[in-house]
C-alpha cells in the first residue's frame, strides 16, 4: 500500500518571505511524503529576494516560487485538498480565512516578519536565516509526529503546540 502524501499550505499576508521559506523547507525535508504550498491573503506579487537567497544558502531549489492568493487553494476547481494549513504571520492568523475543503488540521506558527527588518543587508540576511531556522525546526518537529497513528484531536493539539515553541 502506497504511503499517503500530505498537502500542507503555509499562509501569510504577502506570501513573499516566511510562507515561501516554509514551503521550500518542507518540500525538501518532507521527501515526497509532504507536498508544501504557500499563499497570501494579500499577496505582494513578488518573492522577497532575501527569501530566495536564503533558500539558495540552504541549498534548496529557488525556481517556481511565486507570490499568490490563498484563493487558489480554497474551494476552487483544481485546488489540491489540504491536510494541514499553517499561518506563519500574526496578520494572517487574525484574518477571516477561506473555507478549506476537507477540514484540514490548522495551527498558527507565527514568526516575526524578516522583510520588515530595516538595516544593513548583512543583518537582513541573518534575520532571514534565523526565520528559516525557526520554521525548519517546527517542520522537523511536525515530521517527527506519528501522524498516521494520531486521532484528529491529538494531531490538532500536537501541531498547535509546535507553534508555541
Amino acid at each position: 500500500m502506497a504511503e499517503k502524501t500530505y498537502n500542507v499550505l503555509f499562509v501569510c499576508t504577502g506570501n513573499s518571505a516566511r510562507s515561501i521559506l516554509a514551503e521550500g523547507v518542507l518540500n525538501h525535508l518532507g521527501r515526497g511524503r509532504f507536498r508544501a504550498f504557500s499563499a497570501g491573503s494579500q499577496p505582494s506579487g513578488v518573492v522577497n529576494p532575501f527569501a530566495r537567497a536564503e533558500l539558495e544558502a540552504l541549498r534548496l531549489p529557488t525556481d517556481g516560487y511565486r507570490s499568490k492568493s490563498w484563493e487558489e487553494f480554497a474551494a476552487g476547481p483544481g485546488a489540491p485538498p489540504m491536510d494541514f494549513v499553517f499561518t506563519v504571520c500574526d496578520n494572517a492568523a487574525g484574518e477571516t480565512c477561506p473555507v478549506w475543503p476537507g477540514q484540514p488540521t490548522t495551527a498558527h506558527w507565527g514568526v516575526p516578519d524578516p522583510a520588515a527588518f530595516e538595516g544593513p543587508d548583512v543583518r537582513k540576511q541573518q534575520v532571514f536565516h534565523d526565520t528559516a531556522m525557526i520554521l525548519k525546526r517546527r517542520i522537523e518537529l511536525m515530521l517527527a509526529l506519528p501522524i498516521d497513528k494520531l486521532d484528529a484531536m491529538s494531531l490538532q493539539h500536537a501541531v498547535r503546540d509546535i507553534g508555541r515553541q
